[in-house]
């Protein structure tokens, strides 16, 4: 058999923490950064005595994010204990949600080449974080480890998948698409470098055309599109070439190293029972009303889907625009203040699509971080439209807009940069340029029309760029005419 006559299974759980002031069960601190074990309490590093309070603000960002992918809420849910030991697991377990989760029954709809599919989301069950275990020289003999407890108890919401997905490439655009309706809910920030998003996968092959699912192995803690993509093909190699090797798939959770770009065995693969899942005994059964869930349904932001549809409809962009300027919350709002202020949606479009998101690239700031708001960037674009200034001009602008944060109108003022439309100073421009390129001028009198360009880009060069370009070649053509 060769690897066309395998088919790929792979199932996605995917952690987003929730943008609480503070954590699951407790009052302490839920922010990025603060220093090591600064962000603790006897509740979230687990001292005896001390007893959870569930954070009501997680419970409703929790259901936000649930109903946006179309998940049935059950108005009765149960936190449990997950037990396992790990070093940073100060209590010996997690409490997290297992029989009775808050939410079920959600999809996902891809828009592959073949056509649409479904990804059925299994469930939505909120838990709290573990710490995060720190390492140290592991070259030497000075190596060391420690562990941070400031993560200990931080809200999540793990979203797990039915195994619908059938390749790396739709695991990767499933993961993409529930990241952008999480980050539209502002449930979460779902910022990947800090881990407020993440994935594990659950992959197994089977012969093409079988319905028993094959043995399943999880690759814990992906942080990225890229390497979710790279992990997941790799494991899918490897599983089928050990079947045809005479090997056995064991069931198993396994890391992925990027340098080395392959998985590496982590540990047997536990099952629930393995967990000994019990009822969480300090916490009652969370109960959500009717009334609840229907204030939240009726109160969920425009989501990704929506907003696109509504950018093709409402602004006249083509749709490969409105899928890219609808990719993150911050960039689609972003556009609509630009074409709000400009009057000129596609044109607004295009700047972002270029100048402002090539910007973003180069400084890996955030667009909020950016110099260049949108409504400077809209003015700008009104410069443009009303002939204040050229395109070509406009280039300059923007790169002096974002090294000093001035607006357009003062840098066009204050540097002579507006567009040169005197009927009589263009054409002093055109005889100059007609006089120093008698060849050139021959050419177009005798009807060769593709010299134009070249002769009013050397008009273009002698206004330093500010000659109105339209108003030059008509010039240029009258003076020639007229000879």
């Amino acid at each position: 058999m060769t690897q066309t006559d395998y088919e790929t299974v792979i199932g996605l759980e995917c952690h987003a923490q929730l943008q609480t002031a503070t954590k699951l069960f407790c009052g302490c601190r839920a922010s990025f950064g603060a220093p090591p074990n600064t962000n603790i309490c006897p509740v979230c590093i687990g001292l005896p005595g001390a007893l959870p309070v569930l954070n009501r603000r997680a419970v409703e960002l929790s259901l936000r994010a649930a109903l946006a992918v179309g998940c049935r809420v059950n108005e009765t849910s149960v936190f449990a204990r997950k037990n396992y030991f790990y070093p940073d697991l100060p209590k010996g377990y997690q409490i997290s949600q297992y029989d009775r989760p808050l939410a079920e029954d959600g999809v996902i709809v891809l828009e592959l080449e073949t056509g649409t599919k479904e990804i059925r989301v299994e469930r939505i069950h909120m838990e709290e974080d573990a710490g995060k275990l720190l390492h140290e020289g592991f070259d030497d003999a000075s190596s060391k480890s420690g562990v941070d407890f400031n993560r200990s108890g931080v809200p999540l919401i793990e979203i797990v998948s039915h195994p619908d997905l059938s390749s790396p490439e739709e695991a990767t655009q499933y993961a993409e698409s529930l990241k952008e309706i999480i980050e539209y809910t502002e449930a979460s920030d779902t910022d990947m470098e800090k881990g407020n998003f993440r994935f594990d996968g659950n992959v197994s092959v089977r012969p093409r055309g079988t319905t028993e699912l094959g043995t399943k192995v999880e690759m814990k803690n992906l942080n990225s599109f890229r390497f979710l993509a790279q992990a997941l093909a790799y494991e899918v190699d490897r599983q089928i070439e050990l079947i045809e090797s005479g090997g056995r798939v064991i069931q198993e959770t396994r890391l992925y190293d990027p340098g080395a770009d392959k998985t590496v065995s982590m540990r047997s693969k536990e099952e629930a029972h393995d967990y000994r899942y019990f009822p969480e005994p300090d916490l009652p059964p969370l109960t959500i009303a009717a009334a609840q869930i229907l204030e939240a349904k009726e109160n969920l932001p425009e989501l990704p889907e929506a907003k696109r549809e509504r950018l093709v409809s409402a602004y006249g962009l083509p749709p490969y625009d409105a899928e890219v300027l609808t990719s993150s919350r911050e960039l689609a709002n972003y556009f609509e203040t630009t074409a709000e202020s400009s009057g000129n949606a596609k044109a607004a479009s295009n700047w972002i699509m270029s100048e402002v998101l090539r910007k973003v690239k180069e400084t890996d700031a955030t667009l909020a971080e950016l110099p260049v708001a949108p409504a400077a960037l809209g003015e700008l674009i009104q410069l443009i439209d009303d002939g204040a200034i050229s395109g070509k001009i406009a280039k300059d602008v923007f790169e002096k807009m974002f090294a000093t944060g001035d607006a357009p109108g003062v840098i066009v003022k204050r540097e002579g940069l507006a567009q040169i439309s005197d009927v009589s100073a263009i054409e002093e421009l055109a005889r100059g340029v007609i006089e120093a390129n008698p060849d050139q001028a021959a050419e177009l009198k005798a009807g060769k029309d593709k010299v134009i360009g070249w002769m009013v880009g050397q008009i273009m060069k002698a206004s330093r760029g500010q000659a109105n370009p339209q108003l030059a070649r008509e010039t240029l053509i009258r003076l020639i005419e007229d000879a």
